[in-house]
């Protein structure tokens, strides 16, 4: 699985973001499997609502339902994770998201990500010291 960042697939669907046809081209990546977490989806969705209009937020939820894109929560036992490492990374800063991200990539023994925050998940580390691999990069 690879996880999937706000800014993927916000311009995953935008046609006028500059990102937009990097994040199509690695389209053949699904079929290795997506994930993000609900921070992600809350962000992406609002994104879309605000600046696609409504049936793009809807259409990404519906992929959700459909099972296309995979959604991970962090346990309870690790929410207190989060702060420290928005904390941490105050300096960028790391919001909820991101927060998430890092705990999903520990989660999966992997850094593979689709960010369009190439600056923030190039200073990212999981398990403290592991640089994300950002695919869209």
């Amino acid at each position: 699985m690879i996880a999937v960042d706000t800014g993927f697939l916000f311009a995953l669907v935008d046609k006028r973001d500059a990102w937009h046809e990097r994040a199509r081209a690695q389209a053949p990546t699904l079929s290795e499997g997506w994930v993000t977490t609900w921070p992600v989806l809350t962000a992406a969705t609002h994104l879309m609502t605000c600046w696609l209009g409504i049936e793009f937020a809807a259409a990404l939820m519906d992929d959700v339902a459909a099972g296309g894109l995979a959604v991970w929560e962090p346990p309870v036992a690790q929410w207190p994770l989060m702060a420290p490492l928005m904390r941490r990374y105050a300096k960028l800063p790391m919001d909820l998201a991101d927060a998430s991200l890092v705990l999903l990539a520990e989660h999966l023994g992997h850094g593979r990500i689709l960010s369009t925050d190439e600056r923030d998940f190039r200073t990212y580390r999981w398990k403290n010291r592991k640089p994300f691999h950002n695919l869209l990069a």
